[in-house]
């Protein structure tokens, strides 16, 4: 079963109203992340997505905000949905096993049903299973109607897929790394590890593991309908800093060095830009610059 999409072009429309709670699980306790490597991935390709895994739970640095304290938001969620456990929910994400499959083991044109075959392989007691895509794979509405999407199987295995779009669609999944398809031509910013597609990705798996812990089984915490929900990040859409508006992401942090664009620092000191987070304490979407 298919639930939240993502598509990283959607512009930035202003503070969403508040979301509600249906009545459903939210994942919670400790959860590995395996990761199912298809295709070709260089190693620093893997590294920028290991190393944001790994961010989710790294002590934050001084004086920096971090990808830790983005994703502390998230606890706000246990808060609506237990109000009378409020604080004594846990979760705690860590980096667990990985698949490389860069052979290809079922082509480089992947169905949906395919996405969720590769995902079961990745199977664990309560992990998520995150089916990573190369750029050389199209997959069932990639650059269609999204960029990425979380599911579930059994309301067991829960699963997220990420594409990488640098070859097959920048302008719908890589902004604004890149030039929009359509909207405002503002000039795209320089990622913060310099690979348009991998940088692009992380944006994606950051909305969708939002969206996979808050709203595993289709019956968590979200707005509007449940055949096209607005989750943590995607009621957010567009919104990554202060001011952002249609077309301009808002105002982030530059590396002087690089140039590259972030808004959370995270393991290894590595850079990255994260989607802005819908806070229920607070109705309103939040980022960290």
């Amino acid at each position: 079963m298919s639930l939240g999409t993502r598509k990283l072009t959607a512009l930035f429309q202003g503070q969403s109203p508040k979301v509600k709670y249906h009545n459903g699980t939210l994942l919670s306790g400790n959860i590995p992340i395996n990761l199912y490597w298809y295709g070709s991935f260089t190693p620093a390709q893997r590294s920028i997505i290991i190393d944001f895994i790994a961010s989710l739970s790294s002590p934050p640095l001084q004086g920096q905000p971090s990808v830790a304290k983005w994703w502390s938001t998230i606890n706000n969620y246990y808060a609506l949905a237990q109000p009378n456990n409020a604080g004594t929910t846990t979760l705690s994400l860590s980096l667990g096993n990985q698949i490389l499959d860069n052979s290809y083991s079922l082509g480089k044109s992947l169905t949906r049903d395919q996405i969720q075959q590769l995902a079961s392989k990745g199977a664990q007691n309560n992990a998520i299973v995150v089916v990573l895509t190369s750029a050389d794979v199209s997959v069932e509405r990639f650059c269609l109607d999204s960029c990425g999407t979380h599911g579930s199987e059994n309301n067991k295995l829960v699963y997220i897929w990420v594409g990488n779009s640098q070859t097959l669609c920048p302008g719908l999944c890589a902004w604004p790394f890149h030039q929009p398809i359509s909207g405002p031509q503002n000039p795209p910013l320089v990622p913060p590890n310099g690979d348009v597609g991998c940088d692009g990705m992380v944006i994606n798996l950051a909305s969708l593991l939002a969206g996979a812990i808050t709203n595993p089984y289709g019956n968590g915490v979200y707005q509007g309908q449940a055949e096209a929900p607005l989750e943590a990040a995607s009621a957010c859409p567009g919104d990554f800093g202060k001011d952002a508006y249609p077309g301009f992401p808002g105002n982030l942090l530059v590396d002087p060095t690089s140039g590259g664009c972030y808004n959370a620092v995270g393991a290894n000191g590595r850079k990255f830009l994260v989607p802005a987070l819908f806070d229920p304490s607070t109705s309103s979407c939040s980022t960290l610059v």
